[in-house]
């Protein structure tokens, strides 16, 4: 059988990378053209130990905010709308062009330079979704500095971790954020509290005012400025400033993300693979070729996502992006997506499963998305992208068959999977696939423009660049179809890390030393099957050993998720004095359910049961669940909407009355 063109372009990219990235990076400009692609050596830490390292383009100097912006305006593109700023908390709406975008940039760019911001500073972004927040990026990165964007919603204390490890030179902040009902949340306690905490003084800390509620009488002593006064300013007297190109292997910007030990993690991108493997992941994996193309990624920039595919990408290639300021319901409700989809002719949009599931509790009959499809509003989408946790059959299902009926021809639900770590997804379904395959590589009769079948419970086939592997705990290669520790080979691809910023003993140590250095420790569990599908079942930390069986959470769940009466469902395991451990799980009833009391902490024994008997179908009797427990909210989250199964723990070792 031929192969698909996504695993044409899988294979070319493992076996001939030096090719294969390098044309790519032919559509981007370089200040300084590289010599090669990939550069392999070995690095020796300061604790002796010695480890195989890779670079991407690392003779090339670049600029991404020139790629992003400069580029596309003197190319004639100027016109174009690059920014959609999409604010239903404050009733606000607001389009940014290449053009315009360009001009706040260059003056921003030159307002951070004369408040001291040098090439290598690093810059803290503290901001809610506005039009700033990308803007102080771009700027940012014009200086050749590196930005550190923290999640808005952060209480002081995370805030004063990110600062202490980042030391950066400003924090740009805003007076306040907005959700929905709350109102305004003033941000002023929360940054000074937390460079109160810092050990660490950042000498400026300029604020976006926002008309909700106002920073009144920043602290000039203390480094605060007001940041449209500095602009007003800048702008009276033209201070503007050029792109600095800075080296391939310099910091883009850092990305924190939670260690094991309580201290964030500050994940490093790389400048010039960033923007390679970028440039080509929107246009294959999402489908999101260039100007005219919209895409809405309903995601935060202090997440990677919202870095990757609210910010960068989009604008490498000339396309436009939704920036989108409230949440998937309550603002106004749950047909918010479906209406941006409609206005702006949106073709891929991207979120997390727990926003598509919030707005299925809220309108489980999808009332408020049919209204929008039946007037043709959704026939532009050509894709629904979920990543962020694990994506179960049921949710793929259900809007994989409304996209059928109301969005374009052959438009798809695509899981993927990846992490703060991998920059871009490492796994999915490629949209246009064919954008991918080198034009040296004949394609052949394979139906070039048509994806790979989904297959719900699969996050899809690794992308170009990602050599995925499963293997046991010595580190040894398991046969398709058995769980495993979910590794990567290197070199990783171009949008990945090399390293940890200003952290070498912590990156070999956290990643490479469990296997020795063969592998990259991904921290996930999960299977390829026979047709190279990977399937990401849960952490390996959330493996359940029952009488010696190791059963993955993630399959337990999706076994309960298939009973038409729960909505949410999460395992932890409990200890058993004869299996050592029994997965116990927590659910959540659907909306209408017909179990007789579902606001009862203890489910009636015909679920329980009828529950039980579905794990036994799908993943064996060894997996019956050792006890059940539901209720409205029982399953407590991240901000981010990641389950925070250490408190379920927590709940369960305490014991639980009332459980079966």
């Amino acid at each position: 059988m031929t192969p698909h063109p996504q695993q044409i372009a899988l294979e070319q990219s493992l076996r001939y990378p030096e090719d294969f990235w390098s044309g790519p990076a032919e559509r981007l400009h370089w200040h300084r053209k590289p010599s090669r692609a990939l550069t392999l050596q070995f690095k020796t830490l300061p604790s002796g130990v010695k480890h195989e390292h890779w670079s991407w383009f690392a003779d090339g100097e670049i600029s991404t905010t020139y790629n992003c912006v400069d580029r596309h305006v003197h190319n004639g593109l100027g016109d174009q709308v690059a920014i959609i700023w999409e604010s239903p908390v404050t009733q606000t709406a607001q389009k940014f062009t290449y053009k315009q975008l360009l001009d706040e940039v260059e003056v921003l760019a030159g307002v951070l330079r004369e408040e001291g911001v040098r090439k290598g500073d690093v810059v803290i972004i503290y901001m809610p979704m506005i039009p700033a927040a990308l803007i102080a990026a771009l700027a940012i990165a014009r200086l050749g500095a590196i930005h550190a964007a923290v999640f808005g919603g952060f209480a002081a204390q995370s805030l004063a971790q990110r600062i202490e490890a980042a030391r950066p030179r400003a924090i740009m902040t805003a007076s306040c954020g907005v959700e929905g009902s709350k109102g305004p949340i003033p941000y002023r306690p929360l940054v000074e509290g937390a460079v109160a905490a810092s050990k660490f003084k950042p000498s400026k800390v300029i604020v976006w005012q926002r008309d909700q509620l106002r920073w009144n009488y920043p602290d000039k002593l203390g480094g605060q400025r007001n940041w449209q006064r500095l602009v007003k300013s800048a702008r009276m007297r033209g201070i503007r400033a050029d792109p600095v190109p800075i080296k391939s292997t310099d910091g883009l910007y850092i990305i924190y993300t939670s260690g094991t030990t309580g201290l964030p993690k500050g994940v490093l991108r790389e400048a010039g693979g960033h923007a390679v493997g970028l440039e080509l992941s929107i246009r294959s994996l999402f489908g999101i070729k260039g100007p005219g193309d919209v895409m809405f990624c309903a995601s935060d920039i202090g997440w990677v996502v919202g870095h990757s595919y609210i910010l960068y990408a989009p604008l490498l290639v000339g396309a436009t992006t939704v920036l989108f300021e409230g949440k998937p319901i309550g603002t106004p409700d749950a047909g918010t997506f479906w209406r941006i989809i409609e206005k702006h002719g949106v073709n891929t949009l991207f979120t997390a499963p727990t926003a598509m599931r919030a707005i299925r509790k809220d309108d489980p009959n999808d009332k408020l998305l049919k209204e929008v499809g039946q007037r043709g509003g959704l026939k532009s989408l050509r894709a629904l992208f979920l990543a962020g946790e694990r994506s179960e059959p049921g949710i793929v299902n259900a809007y994989q068959n409304l996209l059928t009926q109301f969005a374009a021809p052959g438009a798809l639900v695509v899981d993927n999977w990846w992490s703060s770590e991998s920059g871009s997804p490492i796994t999915g379904l490629a949209l246009n696939s064919s954008a991918a395959v080198p034009s040296t590589v004949a394609i052949g009769a394979t139906g070039a423009d048509h994806p790979l079948a989904i297959r719900p419970g699969s996050a899809g086939l690794p992308m170009p660049g990602f050599d995925v592997r499963i293997v046991d705990d010595d580190g040894d290669e398991v046969p398709r179809g058995t769980m495993g520790n979910i590794v990567m080979a290197l070199p990783l691809a171009p949008t990945a890390f090399t390293n940890l910023f200003q952290d070498e003993e912590r990156f070999y140590h956290g990643y490479l030393k469990r296997f020795n250095g063969r592998w990259v420790d991904t921290g996930d569990a999960g299977i390829i099957d026979e047709d190279g599908y990977v399937h990401i079942m849960s952490r390996s930390d959330d493996i359940i050993n029952v009488a010696a069986h190791r059963l993955s959470t993630g399959a337990i769940e999706q076994a309960i998720l298939s009973h038409p009466s729960i909505s949410e469902a999460s395992i932890v395991g409990i200890p058993d004095p004869l299996k050592g451990q029994l997965p116990f799980a927590f659910i959540q009833p659907r909306p209408g359910t017909d179990d007789p009391d579902p606001l009862s902490v203890t489910p009636s024994k015909q679920l329980f049961n009828e529950v039980n008997a579905l794990v036994r179908e799908q993943i064996g009797a060894i997996a019956s669940l050792g006890g059940m427990i539901q209720g409205r909210g029982m399953i407590p989250k991240t901000r981010s909407g990641k389950t925070l199964r250490r408190v379920l723990r927590q709940l369960v070792e305490h014991g639980v009355e009332g459980a079966i």
